[in-house]
């Protein structure tokens, strides 16, 4: 049986809300701007990341986890925005932005750790 890839499912898990949260925050609050630049960014995390299980090389998925990484940072930066013009409540706020800083430890790791594996190939690990 094949082990879960935690970052897929995260990225994924992350759009569906920011989705949700589009759609309720267009729908109840009549709010377009911050939160369509939201969907933006917190979709691109995933799509980034699924990009990057086909990379052609080292450097295409570290360039793709980078662009994921940057993606999720924007997405933190919206959500304290929809937050602090109280279009989101606190409670959802912070909810939004736990799983978000989540991803971005997350990424961090990776992109941190292949570019060591870059740097050091001999501590590289045969899969």
């Amino acid at each position: 049986m094949r082990r879960p890839n935690q970052i897929l499912e995260k990225s994924k898990e992350f759009a569906i809300r920011v989705v949700n949260l589009y759609k309720y925050v267009t729908a109840n609050r009549s709010e377009y701007v911050l939160s369509k630049q939201l969907l933006r960014s917190g979709t691109s995390i995933g799509a980034n990341v699924r990009e990057s299980v086909y990379a052609q090389s080292r450097a295409d998925f570290n360039a793709k986890m980078y662009i994921a990484l940057k993606e999720a940072n924007e997405s933190a930066y919206w959500l304290e925005l929809l937050a602090e013009t109280e279009y989101l409540t606190p409670t959802r706020a912070k909810s939004m932005l736990d799983d978000c800083i989540e991803l971005i430890k997350i990424l961090s790791s990776i992109t941190k750790t292949t570019k060591e594996r870059k740097e050091n190939p001999e501590c590289q690990i045969n899969s």
